[in-house]
């Protein structure tokens, strides 16, 4: 029964070749518009760790005041005097510091030439805490954070390029111009977005490779190290010692902290402590301000950020507008398709045939125009991601891909949408009254 149904709907096809053409090709290019902005929002939005997102916190502490607040909420990024404090409480189940900086690599052969690497520097906890991948070696120890070791972790691309991909660890590279020895070198990872130290970068940097140099946070402190972009800076700059010093015992906001907290009562337990923390600062006179503090876990950190290009979300909008309109437009073309065979509608009727047959009947043949639309909009959706570079920045549009499940979700989604287009011409066609028809075509 349903392959004859089918056969139909080729056979009207053919009969109403402009109608159907015309409605493929607008179905087509409505849902291309809408599934390249699709695949743009889902790469830009996509969770960086699925499954542990929500075990980890960015915690905030306003040491500014409500004159530089903004909008009431406390600063991205903390000082390092609370970032210090909050990892030597030792309050959540790991903790880690993070802020990005660059450095001038040089390797021990001479005829490879210096290299200036983005990095960050972080404590020993960041890498269990974010499931990071190594190829040789590992992260260093917690003791190694206490005594300010000379260890670095290396991506594997600069691993291939210093040492020709082979295991490095134990082996020593400069980092301006002080010796430090490899611990590990990492196995492709490359979060994106780069949620981990984007409010040390800028929301600008979101989607950039993560870097290729992890040093511990205190051997970066002690070299003077600071992150690109600081709320503040010392004028003096970073050579001169005392103005250094002077510096990190200030209020400039410079490191981002993680904590990882996996229960609902660790989330409650760390907010008390940060509330607590804040309030005996202002016990001690360094805030004048009842205690503002935060806790946002990874994806609310993204959304608080603004993380998620403004571009995407307003495609998103737009194409699905689109999309709606290009509904509208099919429901007139399914309308005037299938009137126009009013007289074998009632011929069907008056042989037998029920309502329930013909909406069967239609809402078939408008599938069908669907999965010709899906096919022709799969096509489109292709060629609209080869040209997202035009629209969206390197960057995201190296995010965007093709995947199984775009595809099959572009036919599932012309075929819903024209399904539903055709349920009023189908319930206008099933109300057609046979003796009528005979009637008026004899």
């Amino acid at each position: 029964m349903w392959g004859h149904y089918v056969a139909l709907a080729v056979r009207s096809s053919r009969r109403t070749k402009a109608l159907t053409a015309l409605a493929v090709a607008l179905l087509a290019f409505g849902v291309a518009a809408c599934m390249v902005s699709y695949a743009v929002f889902r790469a830009t939005t996509s969770d960086p760790l699925p499954g542990k997102s929500a075990q980890l916190f960015a915690p905030q502490i306003d040491n500014a005041g409500p004159a530089k607040a903004d909008d009431g909420k406390p600063p991205e990024m903390l000082s390092t005097i609370d970032a210090m404090a909050l990892w030597q409480a030792h309050k959540a189940k790991r903790q880690a510091l993070v802020y990005a900086t660059r450095w001038a690599v040089e390797s021990n052969n001479p005829s490879i030439p210096g290299l200036s690497m983005g990095g960050d520097a972080v404590t020993a906890d960041f890498f269990s805490m974010f499931d990071v991948p190594f190829r040789f070696g590992g992260a260093w120890a917690q003791a190694d954070d206490l005594r300010h070791a000379s260890l670095v972790v290396i991506s594997r691309a600069l691993n291939d390029r210093l040492f020709g991909g082979r295991n490095s660890v134990g082996q020593e590279i400069r980092l301006d111009g002080k010796t430090f020895q490899v611990a590990g070198v990492l196995d492709g990872w490359n979060p994106k977005p780069r949620f981990f130290d984007v409010a040390t970068l800028s929301s600008n940097g979101a989607f950039d490779d993560a870097g290729d140099v992890y040093i511990p946070f205190t051997r970066a402190t002690d070299m003077h190290k600071d992150v690109k972009f600081p709320d503040c800076r010392s004028d003096a700059g970073e050579t001169d010692p005392k103005h250094w010093d002077a510096y990190l015992h200030g209020e400039c906001g410079r490191v981002t902290a993680w904590v990882e907290l996996p229960t609902a009562a660790d989330v409650a337990a760390y907010r008390d402590y940060l509330h607590g923390y804040a309030l005996e600062q202002q016990r001690l006179g360094r805030f004048s301000w009842p205690p503002n503090v935060g806790l946002h876990d990874l994806m609310d950190w993204m959304d608080d950020l603004g993380v998620k290009p403004t571009a995407s979300s307003l495609a998103m909008l737009v194409s699905a507008s689109f999309l709606l309109i290009v509904l509208v437009n099919v429901v007139g073309l399914m309308l005037a398709r299938f009137m126009r065979r009013a007289p074998e509608i009632g011929i069907r009727r008056a042989l037998g045939a029920s309502r329930a047959s013909i909406y069967r009947q239609f809402l078939i043949e408008g599938a069908s125009v669907g999965v010709a639309g899906g096919v022709l909009g799969v096509g489109l959706t292709l060629v609209g991601l080869w040209s997202i570079g035009g629209i969206f920045e390197p960057a995201i549009a190296r995010l965007v891909h093709v995947d199984a499940s775009l595809i099959g979700l572009t036919v599932l989604l012309a075929v819903t949408a024209t399904v539903i287009a055709a349920v009023y011409p189908t319930w206008r066609a099933a109300q057609t009254e046979p003796a009528w028809q005979i009637k008026i075509n004899p």
